[in-house]
């Protein structure tokens, strides 16, 4: 009789587990579902205002102001656009920007990399403590810094130029530093020192084995910096006079201010073009991005 009730006991044990672990897997999926719901509805968000933006630089003044509002231009203003680069010298701004962006990534890839290097693989006296305040720094704003800045900057002739919006980035950057460093700790030694044994020297161990294998941590500082470049309005204002020299940023920030709302359609078609090449170079660079993100110790 109790071998009995045991063996009966036994299925309805089984079914108690069965249902169990139904329960959580249904709870586990409804909690799937409201995550991936609530990221749907924070993407959606995000995207609105730029959907808007391409949509109001087809529209014409009318169709802009009109109420309520309407998402589909009808018909399409495609003329905005090319009023807007007969009214703005777009591509002289835009190679402006183009060449402040590439020379300020090259500086602080070589810059960052170099002195990342020496924070993370080299012993020498005092280095954690150049270290806490090469981070330090970061908490000083630009805006602390700017008037010294152009102060010595006038001194020696640079202003009107793109001098200092370019030779800095050649100094390093606190920033840029940390992110390299960190990901560098995360590099096994044993690949330095094999090539020590081999009679590398430090440069060749950083040219040769660290830069490679951190593609994706300096992609991520070039993003960083090309977005830092592509969308800065201050120092181009502190430091550009001639109109010849200025960047988008300058270009469309004058556009708006004499234009208005009057011609709030190719306002709108400037910022679309300003916007699409960040966009491109986000999309181009998105899984190294996120990799040297997660690998750095910065995630959030």
């Amino acid at each position: 009789m109790a071998i009995a009730g045991e063996v009966n006991s036994r299925p309805s044990t089984a079914m108690g587990a069965g249902r169990r672990t139904a329960e959580f897997g249904g709870k586990l999926r409804a909690g799937t579902v409201l995550t991936h719901l609530g990221l749907i509805i924070v993407c959606f968000a995000f995207f609105v205002p730029f959907v808007w933006m391409i949509t109001t630089s087809l529209k014409e003044n009318a169709q802009i102001i009109a109420w309520p509002p309407t998402w589909l231009p009808n018909p399409f203003a495609w003329s905005n656009y090319t009023d807007a680069l007969d009214e703005v010298p777009f591509f002289r701004y835009g190679w402006n920007t183009v060449l402040i962006s590439v020379l300020s990534i090259a500086g602080s890839l070589v810059s960052n990399t170099i002195v990342a290097y020496g924070f993370s693989r080299i012993e020498w006296p005092g280095r954690d403590v150049v270290f806490v305040f090469v981070l330090a720094s970061m908490m000083l704003p630009f805006q602390v810094t700017m008037i010294p800045l152009f102060i010595v900057f006038s001194k020696i002739g640079w202003t009107n130029s793109m001098l200092p919006l370019t030779v800095p980035f050649f100094f390093g950057h606190a920033f840029y530093i940390f992110l390299l460093r960190q990901f560098f700790n995360g590099i096994p030694r044993d690949f330095s020192d094999a090539a020590r044994l081999e009679g590398a020297n430090e440069l060749q161990i950083l040219w040769q084995i660290i830069v490679p294998l951190s593609k994706p941590a300096l992609i991520t500082v070039a993003l960083f910096q090309f977005l830092a470049s592509w969308k800065d309005f201050l120092g181009p204002l502190l430091y550009l006079n001639d109109e010849d020299k200025w960047t988008l940023s300058l270009g469309l920030a004058n556009m708006q201010s004499s234009m208005g709302l009057s011609q709030f359609g190719q306002i709108m078609a400037v910022s679309t073009m300003i916007v699409i090449p960040v966009l491109i170079a986000f999309l181009l660079a998105q899984r190294y991005f996120i990799q040297g993100i997660a690998t750095s110790g910065i995630k959030g």
